[in-house]
Parts: structure tokens; C-alpha cells; sequence
């Protein structure tokens, strides 16, 4: 049936009507999973031709993200773009990001931000530039960017796997298994948007990270 985008949000009501708006430009199916928002991030695409999913309380990015990959496999999609709602993510490489995909086959392809590693605020920009080693160390393929929520996975991928994660450690979580069932995996150079003051991530430092880190141990030991 073709690509949908996938947008998980989470009290965005500051920025998901411009994301979703610059997002149907390029004319692909989008739904918003609303992961139990009490600002009225709903509410702010009212009118606009997108799909939506409510989660009546937060579950995490990871639960948002399970519910979009559902219902993509549900109404037949062959692949899902993720990208997260606080407007850092540039839609306009959506179509690079493909052609990509398409040309060399991959199933699970990620928009890095490596050379914007330095910009990055403490822990997340230290956790970044280790997790890309780790990945290297592990897996013997250059992904740099591990954590980017900017991706495209194939549903040949999303219906093999069985996630477990429920927060922003499921995207280390898939990746890994993607790896493990011998996927092909790639990544591209996108560079992430400056926050404008608008965005707010809800991304915990310390605890995020360490979950990560210990998700990525989990699943990437051997058999």
C-alpha cells in the first residue's frame, strides 16, 4: 500500500500542527499517536487530513511508537517513517531518506546527526558518541547516530521483530534485533533543526540513557 508516517507525541501542542502540516506536504498518510497528552495536542489537528491514535494515559515513546507500527501493519503499509513531534526533525528529507532506503534494499534506515554531536548538551552528547562506538564495537556496521528517532523500517522488519520496550529504549531495542535477524541497516546524514523555543523534549537524561545502555547490553548479547 505504499510509506505512512508515524508521528508519536506527547504534550506537543506547541509544535505538532506545523509538524504535521509540513509533513503532509509530502503527501503520505500520517498518523499521530497521541500518548495520553493533557495540553490539547489533539485538539491542534483538528481539520487536518491525519489519522490519530489516542492513548488515554502516557505509556512512553516506545508504547507510541508499538501503536503506530500496529496500525501501519494493520491497513498494509510496506514501510513506516518515524519522526518525533517537537519539530527537530526536517520532513523536507523524507524523500531522501527513501531513495535511500529504496537503492540499497535497507529495512531499517536512520537519519544521523553525528556531525552535530558536539552541539549536544552534556550527558546525551557523551552517551551519543559512545553508543555509536559501542554499535561499531558490536555489530561491525557504521551506524553514528543510534538514538536518532528520524528512521524508516520496513514492514518485512516491523512484522518479524516482537518489541518490548515501552520508553525511548526501543529504538535501541529494534535496532539491535534488526541486527541480530540480519536486517539490512544503513543510516544517512540529516542534520537535526535548532530548537526554537517551542520544543520541550521529554527526553530524562540520566535515567533514558541508562535504560539504553542497558538495552542495548541486553539484547546484544549472544544467544
Amino acid at each position: 500500500m505504499g510509506i505512512c508516517v508515524v508521528i508519536p507525541a506527547y504534550n506537543s501542542v506547541a509544535t505538532i500542527e506545523a509538524v504535521a502540516r509540513e509533513t503532509l506536504q509530502h503527501g503520505f498518510p500520517l498518523l499521530v499517536v497521541d500518548d495520553g497528552s493533557i495540553d490539547g495536542t489533539a485538539e491542534k489537528l483538528s481539520g487536518l487530513p491525519v489519522n490519530l491514535v489516542r492513548h488515554n494515559s502516557n505509556l512512553g515513546k516506545g508504547m507510541a511508537l508499538r501503536s503506530g507500527f500496529a496500525w501501519a501493519l494493520a491497513n498494509g503499509f510496506s514501510a513506516v517513517v518515524t519522526l518525533d513531534a517537537d519539530g527537530q526533525h526536517n520532513p523536507q528529507a523524507i524523500p531522501t531518506m527513501l531513495a535511500s532506503a529504496r537503492e540499497n534494499g535497507f529495512d531499517l534506515l536512520l537519519a544521523s546527526r553525528y556531525s552535530q554531536f558536539q552541539e549536544m548538551s552534556g550527558l546525551r552528547r557523551y552517551w551519543n558518541r559512545f553508543g555509536a562506538w559501542c554499535m561499531r564495537k558490536r555489530t561491525g556496521f557504521g551506524i553514528d547516530d543510534s538514538q536518532s528517532g528520524f528512521r524508516i523500517y520496513s514492514s518485512r522488519l516491523l512484522s518479524s521483530v516482537r518489541l518490548e520496550c515501552t520508553g525511548y529504549d526501543l529504538e535501541m531495542e529494534i535496532l539491535v534485533k534488526a541486527w541480530k535477524g540480519g536486517f539490512s541497516i544503513g543510516s544517512v546524514p540529516v542534520a537535526a533543526r535548532v530548537a526554537d523555543g517551542r520544543s520541550t523534549s521529554h527526553f530524562r537524561p540520566v535515567r533514558d540513557t541508562w535504560q539504553i545502555c542497558m538495552t542495548f547490553l541486553k539484547y546484544s548479547t549472544p544467544l
